[in-house]
């Protein structure tokens, strides 16, 4: 194990610890006595954690700044996303054009991948509902005519810049184009 993958290692053992001893004290409510059961309790978490989820090297330098970043757009995506699709539903002179596209992710299967497909499942109006052949993801849409290739490039170089990569080193980024609908 080199000396840079050690620290990724030590680094992900002590967030993971850290962040299962906060939760343990809001859990419990804060109080002195519970400090050594959550340290016990944070330890436990961790070792199950990295028997079950090792850490994965694409999402090892996670920018704080570009993560907040992501957060926020995300937060006022939703909502803008949200007044639209109430608008469309209680408005008869916009329906709805549901369908599917086609996004060629970027991302190679890993946690990162996963993370996108979780992040995009929460943005209204888009749902992952499987992949091609190809290895694209299909988005169930509420309007194909929108912009959703597009939108989804834009969190996925999010995602990837909040993780510390770029879409090159995350895998063969394959041209986006305008989506396509599934055969």
């Amino acid at each position: 194990m080199s000396q840079t993958s050690s620290n990724r290692s030590w680094r992900t053992i002590l967030v993971r610890s850290l962040a299962y001893f906060v939760i343990w004290m809001i859990m419990v409510g804060g109080g002195l006595p519970n400090v050594v059961p959550g340290i016990g309790a944070a330890l436990l978490a961790t070792w199950a954690s990295l028997r079950l989820m090792p850490p994965d090297p694409g999402t090892a330098h996670v920018r704080p700044l570009a993560l907040l970043r992501m957060f926020v757009r995300f937060v006022w995506g939703s909502v803008v996303a949200g007044v639209d699709i109430a608008r469309r539903a209680f408005s008869p002179s916009l329906p709805l054009k549901l369908g599917y596209v086609v996004y060629p992710v970027g991302l190679r299967p890993c946690a990162a991948r996963n993370l996108f497909m979780s992040v995009t499942s929460l943005m209204p109006g888009t749902l992952p509902a499987g992949t091609d052949d190809s290895g694209g993801l299909i988005y169930h849409c509420l309007d194909v005519d929108q912009p959703v290739v597009r939108q989804l490039e834009q969190e996925e170089a999010l995602l990837v810049q909040a993780l510390g990569g770029a879409l090159g080193s995350a895998g063969a980024v394959p041209d986006a184009g305008t989506g396509r609908s599934p055969t």
